[in-house]
Order: structure tokens, then sequence, then C-alpha cells
């Protein structure tokens, strides 16, 4: 393959001015020589430390409902079409809801995810959050994020209300390579879901999980399209390919393209929060770090049904960069 090479610190001044890279200029950056990663990542640095300095926003993740899902996403421990052995239970109590509220302040988390499996969520399930949502919203400053899968625009104006800052519902992949990661609902209703929660006033949060048979330059339409969104954070998962799914021998990343993968997504949408997500540990492994000179948010504790590295840990990898926490700020 041929490498592309580009004046970098030119698209990030570009990315500065909110212009919108080319399709070429997108690819430059997948396909940069890696001895060029640095000057990469400092592109991408530059773009961070203007919209953000060297702040890191924090995120913890709640299981509040695992397994039991009727969707066939390729990649999910949790979906029907999985064997893998994952815990499986209804929505967690309104109390446990609140408990992990607790543990996420004591982490120095600014943003705490409520994340249950399904295609979307039963009234009494959304009711069920709603009143945990409340009590938290009282008791201490924190955002909350809500991911429970494909809103009616009712529902989402419920939980706006009830105090969710935020909902995330991800592309996943790109339009073009969607049906062959999931068949039990389309590309258009994800779509649809991050649209409803934006017009309830909800925060929009959409991201994409690379390295689920994509090429490069769907990629770079996956950057475009959650541009379009105009998403306010953008969580990028790099794919832990799980025994028992069916995307369990997939293997198709290493450490360096992940951080040009996480370049990428800076330049195309640089005043927006990229959160390095799920798979962080194993795909960027000693790289992780280097990371964060592209996003300025990352996921601390467990996922849903993969462990996480230790979040003191974290903390520490964001002291030793000399970048600081940012503390939540309603």
């Amino acid at each position: 393959m041929i490498k592309i090479s580009a004046n970098w610190s030119a698209l990030a001044n570009k990315a500065i001015k909110g212009e919108r890279l080319a399709m070429e200029e997108g690819l430059a950056v997948l396909r940069a020589d890696d001895y060029e990663l640095l000057a990469v990542m400092d592109a991408a640095f530059q773009v961070r430390r203007h919209f953000y300095g060297t702040k890191v926003k924090l995120n913890l993740i709640i299981n509040a409902k695992s397994g039991l899902c009727p969707e066939d996403c390729g990649y999910c421990s949790q979906s029907i079409v999985s064997v893998a052995p994952v815990s499986k239970y209804p929505l967690l109590d309104k109390e446990t809801l609140i408990a992990g509220a607790h543990k996420a302040m004591e982490l120095k988390v600014g943003t705490y995810c409520i994340v249950a499996s399904g295609k979307g969520p039963t009234n009494k399930e959304l009711e069920q959050v709603i009143e945990a949502v409340r009590e938290i919203k009282e008791a201490m400053p924190m955002k909350i994020c809500a991911c429970l899968g494909i809103l009616s625009e009712e529902q989402a104006e419920r939980l706006k209300e009830a105090g969710v800052d935020r909902y995330n519902h991800n592309l996943n992949t790109s339009g073009r390579n969607f049906d062959r990661i999931t068949t039990t609902h389309t590309y258009e209703d994800r779509v649809s879901t991050v649209q409803k929660a934006k017009a309830s006033g909800m925060s929009p949060c959409s991201g994409f999980i690379a390295g689920m048979g994509e090429t490069d330059e769907e990629i770079v339409e996956i950057a475009y399209a959650l541009r379009e969104l105009d998403a306010d954070s953008i969580p990028v998962n790099f794919l832990n390919p799980i025994a028992g799914t069916p995307l369990q021998h997939m293997n198709a990343l290493h450490p360096r393209k992940c951080l040009k993968i996480l370049a990428l997504l800076r330049l195309v949408n640089p005043s927006k929060e990229i959160r390095i997500a799920g798979g962080r540990e194993m795909n960027l492994r000693s790289l992780q770090a280097l990371g964060l000179y592209a996003a300025n948010s990352i996921f601390v504790g467990d996922y849903l049904t993969t462990e996480g590295q230790d979040a003191q840990e974290d903390h520490r990898m964001i002291e030793d960069l000399g970048f600081e926490v940012e503390v939540c700020a309603l």
C-alpha cells in the first residue's frame, strides 16, 4: 500500500478553523507511515489543546441490565446470537443505580453512564431509571448519560425532564457496513434515536466501534456522519473480539492504527468530546497514554461485560502525562 504524507500542521489549523477535512486528507491520517505517527498525534494535540487544554473528562459505566437482548449485534456478548458466558439480569433496582453514582463520585468521575441491554426500554424500565436519576441529581453534582437503546420522542422527553444530561446511541459502524454487523434494526434507527435525544434537549452522544471489517474510507465516512449529527460526545470503541460472538476471530487493529483513528476523529470533529471507550486496554496496550493527545475523555473502571484498567492506573496515567482530571461543572 502506498502511504500518504500530508502537512499535518496545516490539517490542524484547518480543523481549528472548523473547516471539514477532504476525504483524501482523512485517508492520509489513517494511512500515514508509522514514522509520521508522532507528527500526526501532534497535529491532533494542537486541536485538542486549542479546545480543551490538558483537561481529561472521566466517565463510568454501570451495566444496569445485562444480557437478555433480542438484537443480533455481532460484536456484543449480550446479543441473542452470542454464546459467551455473561451475567444475565433484569434492570438493577434504584438503590443499586444510586450506589453506582456514589462510586463514580469517589473516582472523580464527571459523567455517570447508565447502560441497559435491549432494543429499547419498557415503560417500567424507563420509570425505574427516571426515579434513580432524580435522586442522583438531587444528591450530587454529576452529569448523567443514559444508554437504553432506541427511544420514542416521548421517552426522550421524559428522560430529559428527569434530569438526564446526555443520551448515548452509537452508530457503531458505517451505513455500508451496518447490515454485516446487525440485522434486527437499521442504521437509520440509530440515527433517528440520536436526533430524538438532541430534539429533547439532551446532549447527543454517538460513536462507533473500530475493527469490525470497515475500510479506511468507511472510517472516514463514520467521522463525517458524526460531524453531521453534531454529536457532542463521540465514544471511540475498539473491537474486543469476545469468544462466543460472531466477530470473535476479528483481529484487524494494532495500537498505531488505533492512534491514527483517534487523531482522525479529533481532526474531523475538532471541538467535540472524543472519548476513548471499550477495547482501549487490549488494543492500545502500552500506547494508551498517547491516545489522550487526541482524545480528551476516557472511561474508567469496567465496561459492560469486560474488565477495564484499574481506575487508579488511569488517574496515574493522566498525572504522568502532566494532564489533569476535569471537575464536573453542571
